[in-house]
């Protein structure tokens, strides 16, 4: 068996907390998000805008909306 394979409760217990994650769910406290931060006309230093998924870094640069963008992970 390779090394890093899971089974038994802790594949589970992953496998339980990805369905909830793709479904919508609360994250786990503890676990990372994906964040988006930028700067914008209003607020030019760099300051969270959203979670990617809610928000498009992309869109948001070519509408012009927020510039200096970057997506971090934030823990939770």
């Amino acid at each position: 068996m390779p090394k890093g394979y899971a089974e038994g409760p802790a594949a589970e217990e992953a496998e339980r907390r990805l369905d909830e994650l793709e479904r919508g769910g609360p994250p786990e406290p503890g676990a990372d998000r994906a964040a988006v931060f930028g700067s914008t006309e209003a607020e030019p230093e760099p300051h969270f805008l959203g979670w990617l998924g809610d928000v498009d870094p992309e869109e948001l640069f070519a509408s012009g909306a927020a510039y200096g963008l970057t997506v971090r992970r934030v823990r939770l």
